[in-house]
This record gives structure tokens, sequence and C-alpha cells, in this order.
């Protein structure tokens, strides 16, 4: 029997305690903050039984691919890059829309978003440039021109319908050319460089967008622009610049520190971030207990975007800590298996991924507790979600896969005979 069980559960097993804790706790979550959906569709184990699918779909794609070398992984690269290269300028004209941006497209039914298989195709790309371009000094000057045409063709696709989830993948990119050793002064220029992007950005979104404020508590997601007889309220961006209008008002309103008297709070135009901030504050340090929560029925993304804040709002700070504790684990746990690979390649791809799942945790918990502006990046392993989450478990899978050939490599090491010391 446990044979078989260590058949299955092939890897490293911190890792694979973290993805089971952060699984336990999805359900469990889940199960609780879709009382909107239960209420919508009529049947209130619907939802969770249809998050448990996914999740199981997920963990099958999990074991395969930890079963997969690692080495077999680069095959994939360029496969995987034109495939998410199609089917972003696919979802950029004919996809479907979601909170005013193209971010879905259907192929027999099945929806997804090609933004996620994207985001893993960088992160593949970057990690064997790196490899591929490693000397005694770190990496070749002539890498990061390489990652960034590999981008060029990506990264403004995807920021086109998914800012934020561009930018976090940029952070991602930025720290694993840190930990491939390239040069200072390259990174240096890049980093100016992209600062005077972003104003030149923000700019633009100030100048050209329109602030238009949400005005349904039903709105999914945040910043919805109303609709008031087929026409939108105010002036509205149009063509490439539509998602304008969505971002300058996020950055407005994450702007205004203005003094607001929890009388005086419009739970319609600003419901998301005031009900997560009551459930935070309800929670009363030991939270309600799971199941338990009163703002699940009033956040439209309780079981997504916001359901950090659910969770804070039923377990506490014990709970919401113990949560982060399991990512920080996750990345110190990646590193660690990266620094026991013998080959390049497989570390560089481990901590990307790593890195991936937890600055997009890191970043979800800070907007729930109002620490950044509200975009859509849901809590990975533990929100509810359809292609995120099969995709994640995927990431899992390989970072598993990636611990095995480690663990391999650091066996061979101490089992090789010792030199004989030298006779006097």
């Amino acid at each position: 029997m446990n044979k078989r069980l260590g058949n299955i559960f092939k890897g490293d097993k911190v890792i694979w305690m973290v993805f089971f804790f952060l699984c336990l706790i999805s359900i469990v979550e889940v199960f609780s903050a879709s009382s909107e959906l239960t209420y919508k569709g009529g049947n209130y184990l619907a939802p969770i039984i249809k998050h448990i699918l996914i999740l199981g779909v997920g963990i099958l794609l999990m074991v395969v691919t930890l079963n997969i070398k690692c080495r077999y992984f680069k095959i994939g690269t360029f496969p995987l890059l034109l495939i998410s290269f199609l089917t972003l300028i696919w979802v950029y004209f004919a996809g479907q829309s979601t909170n005013d941006a193209q971010r879905w497209i259907s192929i027999l039914g099945i929806q997804f978003q090609p933004s996620e298989f994207a985001k893993g195709a960088m992160v593949l790309a970057t990690a064997q440039i790196l490899s591929a371009m490693q000397t005694d000094t770190g990496a070749d000057r002539h890498a990061m021109p390489y990652i960034l045409s590999v981008g060029v063709f990506i990264i403004p696709l995807i920021g086109a319908e998914n800012l934020s989830t561009a930018a976090l993948l940029c952070v991602v990119l930025f720290f694993m050319m840190v930990i491939g050793r390239v040069p200072g002064q390259q990174l240096g220029k890049l980093i100016g460089a992209v600062v005077l992007l972003i104003t030149g950005v923000v700019t633009l979104v100030m100048v050209l967008g329109t602030d238009i404020k949400e005005q349904s508590p039903e709105n999914n997601l945040t910043e919805q622009v109303a609709q008031t007889g087929g026409q939108s309220e105010g002036k509205r961006s149009s063509g490439v610049l539509h998602r304008f209008d969505t971002w300058k008002s996020r950055i407005d309103k994450f702007l205004d520190n203005k003094e607001v008297a929890p009388e005086d709070v419009d739970l319609d135009k600003d419901g998301q971030v005031a009900h997560a901030n009551i459930a935070i504050a309800t929670s009363n340090v030991i939270g309600k207990g799971p199941g338990n929560s009163v703002e699940r029925d009033f956040l439209s993304q309780a079981f997504s975007d916001f359901i950090y804040a659910i969770i804070i709002e039923e377990t506490g700070i014990v709970g919401a800590a113990f949560v982060a504790m399991l990512y920080i684990i996750l990345l110190f746990r990646t590193s660690r298996i990266a620094s026991r690979c013998e080959n390049n390649f497989p570390a560089f791809l481990a901590m990307g991924l790593a890195l991936l799942l937890v600055t997009q945790a890191l970043f979800n918990m800070c907007v729930a507790v109002g620490l950044a502006p509200v975009t859509g990046q849901p809590l990975p392993l533990v929100s509810k979600g359809g292609t995120s989450s099969v995709i994640n478990c995927v990431y899992i899978g390989a970072i598993l896969s990636v611990s095995r050939s480690a663990k391999r490599a650091a066996t061979i090491r101490n089992e090789s005979p010792k030199p004989l010391a030298a006779e006097a």
C-alpha cells in the first residue's frame, strides 16, 4: 500500500503537503463563499461539486506532469509559445467578454483563458534562455535581449486585456533574470526603461480614460461599467483604449485617501472594497468559524478575487497567517530544491513557476486587505476557477518533477565513493 502511494505522490513531500492544505482550504472556503452562486443556481451543492471536479482534473494533470522528466519540458517551449500567441490574438478579436475585457475563448464548449497558458510558456522560455546562455561569470549579455524579444510577442497581448497579469508576469521574469545572474548594468537599464514606460502608460490612462464608477454591488469583479438603457454612463473610450476607463477608475479609487465615515460609505459604488473591509473588521481576531461568514452574501466575488477576506472573516488572523505562510513555504522549499539541481534549466524553471504562484498570491492578499489597487487576480489554488486552477496544478506538477530529478542527483552525489586520503 505504501509503495502504491509512493508511486503516486512522487517528488518533494513538503510541496505535496502545501498543495494538500491549499486544496483543503479551497474546498472549505469556496463552499462557504459560494452563496451567490447557490442562490442563482438553486442548488447549494452544484458550485462546490464543480470546483472539486476541476481540482480533480488539475490533480490528474499534475500527476501526469510530475512524471515527465525535466529535459522533455524544453520540447514544449516553442509549441506553447506559438499556441499562446495565436490564442491571445484570437481572444483579442473574438474572445468572450467579462468585466469589459475579452479574456475567454471557447473550444468545444470549454472556456479557458489564454493568458494562463501564456504565463507558463514565458517562464518556460525564460528558463531555457537563461540556462542555455550561462557562463562562469553569469548570464551572457545577449540573454536579456532574447528574453525581451520573446516577451514582446506575448506580454503586450496579455496586457491589452489583463494589465495586472502582464505586470505580475514581468515582475516574475525580472526576478528570474536576477536569479539567472543577468548583468546588473542591463537590469538597471531595464528598470529605468520600465519606469518610463509605466509613467507614459499611466499618463495616457489619466488623460484619455474616463473614471466611470461602479453602480451595482452585483457587478462581477470590480469597476464594471454600469449600463443604462444599453448606453454607458459618461464618455467611454473605444477601440484599443477601451480598458483605459477601468484602469483610471481603479487608480483614482486607490489614490483617494479621503477619510470617509462608516455611515457615508456608498455600498453601491464601493461594494466589494467596503464589504471586504467589513469582513476583516468583524473577524474579531479569532474569526467567526468556517461557514459562518456574513459578507459572502454581499461580496460578488467572495469565492474568487476576495476569498482571502472571507478566510480572514472566518478563521481570523491565525488562518490568514497560515495561508500566507503556506505560499512562503512553497517559495523557500522550491528554492532549496533548485539549489540541489545539477543543471540550470530545472532550477530556473522551478523558481520561475514558484515565483509566478507566490507573487500572484501575495498581490491577491494585498488587494483583499486594501494595500493594493483592486484587480482581477484570484488566489492561486484556493479561489474558485477553471483554467487558472488546472494550470496552477500543472505548475505544481512541474515543480515536483524538478524535485524528483534534484533528489536523484543528490542521492547519486551522496552514494558516490569518496576519494582515498593521500598517504603521508
